[in-house]
């Protein structure tokens, strides 16, 4: 009976589903109607029509017929010209960009539609305290919880950012098109609003004519706080706050954050050589200055929000204090009363407060009057507070050298205001009276220049707008806080980009925001201020919100990490101790290593001489620690250490660290700021992380290190393992099996020293590279190894499809917070017995011997890989600034993971995901141990969502589709291989369901069986179309329109996989 209604509920949901693909279907026929043809789109629907037919007969089991369709669709296809061609690629690639949003659309329906949310918050409070977890320690653990999550820019995002833009629109029309109120006029309003957005999509460019350079990596991350996160962090920590509340019966604290995020964007250097100091550095203040726009923009919202009076005596005398501060130097500048010499004189642009970015309607605006006859046709602006001025902004323009107050009434000449009206202090005529001052068209010209360059006119015209605030009766207290705050963020903007022009930066300390401390003091001594005087409701709306980003984001947005190849560091060290005749670092053994390393970190002398002359490559090295040390650990997070495999590696780091930092302060003439960043190695290949823990428990058991931890990083011990470089290594299960056991043995490893560990997970997007479902993936983490910290990478499409929209990305914040939660206070359970974990090891070692014997060790895969993917076409859809080799070898050890898993997606075969593991489960089904492993499945955490996910994974691949591609790309004599391996994927997807007891693949997620089904009218023709496309551009690889077309074709697959690499 449970599941007919699941049936009944899951039908009414795909409904919607399908109403919106077939709304924005229609009106991309529409467009296309128009831009291409009729006759062309009988084409378009011919081939939708064949397809659509040849995956209904294949779903019935009726092959014979589905195989007759889909070879006359190749041939219908085969016949096209290339013009045809690159429309029908664009067509469907746009049709499956649409479902996609529909899709995402509909993901965020049933969410909204779902009276109790699971894994939210409140499920999951409700879960522990239920399962007898006291409230005071729900509580205190979820306070404590410290998750990272680190932005990449690794190429996997295929959409131009333009196109990202526009398909956020049509997300945001698609969810306005659900309100039930909508009125007809609204509705055909909306569908003509869809409609543009479509002709905009089809007449935008999809391909990226260039690469992107780091800097433009690193705008699109911040860009993603801005469009999403910046909204959807305050709406996830009141999720949080209130089910804390209703549970515990306590708010969350103000400036707790459970999350932060990190990035890699212009601080990733391992193989991508332009990432330099100078970007990185760059990068750096650039996400300040992002950050000090935004909060300038929230502090502007809050000043006209918090106009009340009352206020706590602290914050009265605060107040007090600024206004007596701003009326001495008014009093200071004007009792120069001389002319201001040009030099020192700046642009309008870079001197004092802005105008408010918004003005709120009836948040103390100025009120506009209707105009008298005779006066002036423009609305007299009027002021509370203060006596009416007329003003005509034709002639908006001051008349004066030494003034800048409104306010002086002790000297005794006349000021001009604005539309030529003089006050004259010295007598009794009202200030209001106007008399008027005649200009010649020179004279108004003449003063236009000086208003825009001097701080003169700046400030008189600032002053009309915003009055002396001594003058005004009954001044709100806290908008003189904030504007004081405003002031203070602008002239740290102001030093920002001076910073960033690299230009002379004198400025007073105490003129700008150095710390996020120090801009949160004001703005939580207003809190306390409102919450003393009953005005807790307001207090705990906008402004709880800015304090929350200020704790959240801090002064940078997302702190930068720094990651460098080990060999790099050893290279430089080789430098140094060669220069110093202490022969070359790189030929000691180990222990030499690190008695020379230890010693150097004990001195207090630095070890690089200032006047070592080094090569290019060494001296890049060196200018980063140096960044590091200049701009400090305010702004960059983790400096990590890709294919560590020694305690040395670590050292060296430290090392060189330090060295940066004394040469930094000596010149400084004081120490550096903030502490040093913390060194995490990064154990990638299998080798490296079976030996994880021994190089950890090398790394405590040194007395400087084990000390430098407890002092300067809280005794806590960060370390990175690489899911991709493994996968590509050993196969998917053997790296899922290797990374568990490195875990256990690195926890292990800081228990038995006393040091806290924080493991940092670098997951890709795709199954192959350790991507899945967030949920599942920290549910099946090794106990232990969540202990209230995770660090984790979120890279390229999937930055998107989680954070691009404030509701997706409050769902996911809140998903890694109760993951989190749970992992830590109900650890998953570890393997029943011994023989499970024996099990594993065969089932590891078969599967890994599978793989390596297909892809490293078969002479023939190489060449058969390059045939049968568009791997070698990859290079041209420029997605990335970095390079898709480590170093210029054609083979596959030195081919990145992401391109790697990219191709074999394109192709349906997504052979990294489940390369050797029918193989390893078949080896021990075999030897009797079915239902030991039936078992494991059931009552093993990680087992299960290992087997989980490679069933996902079969679920998206395509035997039919990937033998097309042999078919017709491969040469004859390696034809056999491919169908080994089409084989191996048999045996896979068999023994996956004997293992899990499902009858067919997917079984457990409809959900997804379902989507994947719905796209294949469209991916199927765009597979065929692809290989049709390479057929041609491998005859002819100089033809720039097939290369486009091909092009168009990976978007169109990329996006109906809804993942690339």
């Amino acid at each position: 009976m449970t599941d007919t209604t699941d049936d009944i509920a899951e039908e009414i949901s795909f409904q919607s589903f399908d109403d919106d693909c077939r709304l924005l279907g229609s009106l991309l026929n529409e467009v296309l109607q128009r831009e291409v043809g009729s006759n062309f789109m009988e084409k378009v629907e011919r081939n939708r029509i064949l397809a659509q037919s040849a995956c209904n007969m294949r779903a019935s089991g009726i092959e014979d017929t589905a195989e007759l369709l889909e070879k006359q669709l190749i041939s219908e296809i085969s016949q096209m010209n290339l013009e045809e061609a690159l429309t029908l690629a664009r067509a469907f690639s746009h049709y499956l960009n649409l479902m996609g949003i529909a899709e995402t659309h509909h993901r965020l329906r049933k969410a909204r539609n779902v009276a109790h949310m699971s894994k939210s918050c409140d499920d999951i409070f409700n879960q522990l305290l239920q399962g007898g977890v006291s409230p005071e320690e729900l509580y205190n653990t979820v306070c404590k919880q410290e998750v990272e999550i680190v932005l990449t820019a690794h190429p996997t995002q295929i959409n131009r950012r333009t196109l990202q833009y526009k398909h956020i629109r049509i997300a945001h029309l698609l969810d306005y098109n659900d309100r039930p109120n909508l009125g007809h006029e609204d509705r055909e309003m909306l569908i003509e609003d869809l409609v543009r957005e479509i002709t905009s999509i089809w007449q935008t460019d999809e391909l990226r004519r260039q690469k992107p350079t780091v800097v433009d990596e690193a705008r699109a991350g911040l860009n993603i706080v801005e469009q999403s996160l910046w909204r959807a962090v305050p709406h996830y920590l009141r999720r949080v706050s209130n089910a804390l509340k209703k549970h515990t019966g306590k708010s969350l604290p103000l400036t707790c954050t459970p999350i932060k995020f990190g990035s890699w964007m212009g601080g990733d250097r391992d193989g991508n050589p332009n990432v330099t100091a100078e970007v990185t550095r760059d990068v750096s203040l650039l996400s300040r200055w992002m950050a000090i726009d935004l909060y300038i923009r929230e502090v502007d919202s809050l000043r006209f929000e918090l106009s009340m009076n009352r206020c706590s005596d602290s914050l009265s005398r605060l107040a007090h204090e600024i206004l007596e501060k701003e009326t001495s130097s008014v009093d200071r500048n004007e009792s120069r009363n001389q002319p201001l010499n040009r030099s020192q004189l700046k642009p309008y642009s870079q001197l004092g407060p802005t105008l408010p970015r918004q003005l709120p309607a009836g948040a103390d605006l100025p009120s506009c009057t209707e105009c008298k006859d005779g006066e002036s046709k423009y609305p007299k602006l009027e002021f509370p507070g203060t006596d009416y001025m007329p003003l005509n902004r034709q002639d908006v323009k001051a008349a004066s050298s030494s003034d800048t107050s409104f306010q002086d009434s002790n000297k005794d000449f006349g000021k001009t205001y604005g539309n030529g009206t003089v006050a004259n202090s010295s007598n009794s005529q009202s200030a209001a009276t106007p008399r008027t001052v005649s200009f010649s068209s020179g004279q108004l010209l003449s003063q236009r220049k000086l208003f825009s360059e001097s701080q003169l006119g700046r400030s008189s015209f600032q002053k009309l707008l915003e009055p002396s605030l001594p003058q005004r009766p009954g001044i709100a207290p806290y908008r003189i806080v904030l504007g004081n705050v405003k002031d203070k963020l602008m002239k740290t903007q102001r030093r920002l980009e001076l910073l960033l022009e690299d230009l002379p930066c004198e400025h007073d300390p105490g003129d700008y925001y150095e710390t996020a401390d120090e801009l949160l003091e004001p703005l939580l001594l207003c809190h306390e201020s409102m919450q003393s005087c009953g005005s807790g409701i307001l207090a705990d709306g906008r402004l709880a919100d800015l304090i929350r980003r200020v704790a959240t984001f801090r002064m940078v947005l997302m702190k930068l990490d720094l990651r460098q190849e080990s060999a790099r560091h050893a290279e430089t060290l080789d430098a140094i101790t060669s220069y110093l005749d202490m022969g070359i670092y790189s030929e000691w053994d180990e222990e030499r290593k690190l008695d020379f390393l230890t010693r150097e970190l004990k001195g207090k002398r630095p070890l690089v001489p200032p006047t070592i002359e080094v090569v290019a490559d060494v001296k890049e090295v060196l200018d980063t620690f140096r960044v590091a040390a200049e701009i400090g650990s305010d702004s960059f997070g983790a400096y990590v250490i890709s294919m560590a495999s020694n305690a040395s590696d670590v050292l060296a780091v430290e090392l060189l660290q330090k060295d940066a930092r004394l040469a930094v302060s000596g010149e400084l003439g004081r120490p550096c700021s903030g502490g040093t960043l913390r060194v995490v190695p990064l154990f990638e290949t299998v080798k490296d992380l079976r030996g994880a823990g021994a190089v950890i428990r090398k790394l405590l058991s040194i007395d400087w290190y084990r000390e430098h931890i407890i002092k300067n990083h809280n005794g806590h011990q960060e370390v990175m393992v690489g899911y991709s470089d493994s996968g590509k290594d050993a196969g998917r299960f053997t790296a899922a099996w290797e990374l568990y056991k490195a875990q256990e043995d690195v926890v292990a490893a800081c228990n038995e020293y006393g040091i806290k560990v924080t493991l940092f997970h670098g997951r890709g997007g795709s199954i192959g590279r350790g991507g899945g479902p967030t949920y599942l993936a920290i549910q099946s983490q090794p106990p232990g190894s969540v202990m209230g910290t995770l660090r984790s990478t979120e890279q390229g499409e999937m930055v998107q499809a989680k954070f691009g929209l404030p509701h997706t990305a409050v769902r996911q914040l809140e998903i890694y917070t109760t993951a989190v939660l749970l992992a830590t206070m109900r650890p998953p359970l570890p393997p029943r017995e011994e023989k499970w974990r024996n099990l594993m090891e065969e089932i590891s070692k078969i599967s890994g011997q599978c793989y390596r014997s297909t892809v490293y060790e078969n002479p023939e895969f190489l060449a058969y890989f390059h045939e049968a993917t568009p791997q070698a076409e990859l290079g041209f859809l420029n997605i990335g600034s970095r390079p898709t080799r480590r170093k210029s070898s054609t083979g596959i050890g030195h081919l990145r993971a992401i391109p790697w898993v990219f191709a074999w997606t394109q192709t349906r075969f997504v052979l990294p995901a489940w390369l050797g593991v029918g193989s390893g489960l078949k080896g021990v089904c075999e030897k009797g141990h079915k239902e030991d492993l039936v078992a494991m499945y059931k009552e093993w955490p990680f087992f299960q969502s290992t087997i989980d996910l490679i069933e996902m994974v079969l679920g998206k691949a395509d035997i039919t589709i990937a033998k097309h591609y042999d078919e017709v790309l491969v040469s004859p004599s390696r034809q056999e291989l491919g169908a080994d391996l089409r084989r191996e994927l048999l045996t896979t997807g068999k023994y996956v369901l004997v293992v899990t007891g499902h009858e067919k693949l997917s079984q457990n997620n409809r959900s997804l069986r379902r989507l994947i089904e719905s796209r294949l009218p469209f991916l199927n023709p765009m597979n065929m179309l692809q290989v049709e496309i390479l057929r041609r551009l491998r005859r002819d690889d100089d033809n720039n329109k097939l290369r486009d077309a091909l092009l168009i074709t990976i978007n169109g697959i990329a996006a109906g996989m809804r993942n690339t690499g």
